[in-house]
């Protein structure tokens, strides 16, 4: 079955474009680049006349890119283009991304450095490799050409995106998370930003590798899970809130029943017995929304012995605090704050956002008697995830919730090269939940908080 033929080609139509010589390499450079990109246009164009897309969909995607790539050798042959093998290759490439694939996108999407995509025009692609932001010299034609790639992507997953709807969220099929907004929100043109997703399964051993934490601290946090602690882990945005669950998720023992709540699926647990739960957007008529509230409701439902929420940033704060209180003992959850302290208070906010009208004080006991710790992580000015500190909620007193931090990161500085110093320390405070680890038979040892320990 073949998709195009390669009749009737009028070779006026692929006239080579005209390039103003210059002065110096680099004004050669430009030239050639803009003769490349002027000669793949016109070769698409002319792919796009030849071939038969109606027969595109039914083809498998090995059979589909070796017709297209025979179709557009023979195009280039039969007009002499006067490119070399390597830029007809580049072509060949670009164009089979921009009619099977997502475009420029592909060869970033296959690069397992990168951990953001941000695309702020058809012009300006940014990526973040180990922490850092660095422009990528990829682009698109125009806007309407990333307009098309960004409807490829949620039209993909069964969400839609136009002038009614200029705002989505989807998910890759390799699990990783699009947010698209396009115009009349977005002044500049379309916007398209894509978390990666890691498809390496990261251990507490990898972590302390990169220097996220300590030994000490990652046997506190075994001792913390395996105890069936409630914890509830902050940070800002890319910090490795869920990395660190995905790691601490490992400790949780075989034979539990666990329930996962996302917005997108991200969490990779190990487990055999997982359920794993995802909310829904509404419909083009508005309807069928299905919140992450509905779904820690529905979770109770489900016999879990632990519920893990993705994150936390609305109503169901409140449903998730009284199933933590209410015996599933060691669930876990993140949240989007700059310190612990912080944490505490975004809970509250959003518990007030329920219309709820239990008074403030009673709101802070029902957080302090369902969450036991708080893990704090930052993404450092250096690109560096850390761990920053490790804190036990010990209860009211009065109207405030009183805390004790474990271990803590203690900053020194930065070195020659930009590199954030410090050490991470134990602050000498022996937590009151090593007694219920004991009890469960989770034996720490004392030295564990002792600060020559743990620095």
């Amino acid at each position: 079955m073949e998709l195009g033929r390669m009749n009737d080609i009028d070779k006026g139509e692929l006239e080579p474009p005209l390039v103003h010589p210059g002065n110096g390499k680099d004004t050669a450079r430009r030239a050639e680049e803009e003769q490349e990109r002027a000669w793949k246009q016109k070769i698409h164009q002319k792919l796009m006349k030849v071939l038969d897309l109606s027969l595109l969909g039914t083809l498998g995607r090995e059979e589909a890119e070796r017709q297209l790539r025979d179709i557009g050798q023979r195009l280039m042959a039969e007009e002499s283009i006067p490119l070399s093998l390597a830029a007809r290759e580049r072509i060949l490439r670009q164009i089979k991304d921009d009619i099977l694939g997502f475009g420029p996108l592909e060869p970033l999407l296959a690069d397992m450095s990168i951990s953001d995509i941000l695309v702020n025009g058809y012009n300006c692609v940014y990526v973040e490799r180990n922490g850092k932001l660095e422009r990528e010299g990829v682009s698109f034609h125009s806007d309407t050409h990333l307009l098309n790639i960004i409807d490829r992507i949620v039209s993909s997953v069964g969400r839609r995106i136009d002038e009614s709807s200029p705002m989505v969220d989807a998910r890759l099929k390799d699990g990783s998370r699009v947010n698209a907004i396009i115009p009349p929100l977005a002044v500049d043109g379309p916007l398209l930003s894509i978390r990666r997703f890691s498809i390496g399964h990261l251990s507490m051993e990898s972590l302390m590798e990169k220097g996220t934490l300590t030994p000490a601290i990652a046997s506190l946090l075994e001792g913390i899970v395996r105890g069936r602690l409630n914890v509830l882990i902050s940070g800002g945005t890319g910090s490795g809130k869920t990395t660190l669950l995905n790691v601490m998720s490992g400790f949780v023992p075989h034979d539990e029943r666990i329930v996962t709540i996302e917005d997108s699926a991200e969490l990779q647990l190990q487990q055999p017995h997982v359920a794993r739960l995802e909310t829904r957007p509404p419909n083009i008529e508005s309807k069928g929304e299905v919140t992450q509230r509905d779904l820690v409701r529905n979770s109770l439902r489900m016999r879990p012995d632990r519920i893990i929420v993705g994150e936390v940033r609305g109503t169901e704060a409140l449903d998730m605090l009284q199933a933590m209180n209410t015996g599933h003992d060691g669930s876990m959850t993140t949240l989007h704050a700059n310190a612990p302290r912080d944490a505490l208070t975004r809970i509250e906010n959003m518990v007030s956002m329920t219309g709820t009208t239990m008074p403030v004080k009673a709101i802070r006991s029902q957080v302090a008697s369902a969450i036991d710790v708080v893990v704090q992580v930052e993404r450092q000015e250096d690109g560096t995830r850390r761990l920053v500190s490790v804190q036990e909620i010990n209860g009211m007193e009065g109207d405030v919730i009183t805390m004790s931090e474990i271990f803590t990161f203690r900053r020194r500085g930065r070195d020659e090269h930009g590199r954030v110093m410090g050490s991470y320390l134990a602050t000498g405070i022996v937590p009151r939940f090593q007694e219920h680890l004991h009890q469960r038979g989770i034996v720490l040892p004392l030295s564990l908080y002792d600060p020559e320990f743990g620095s």
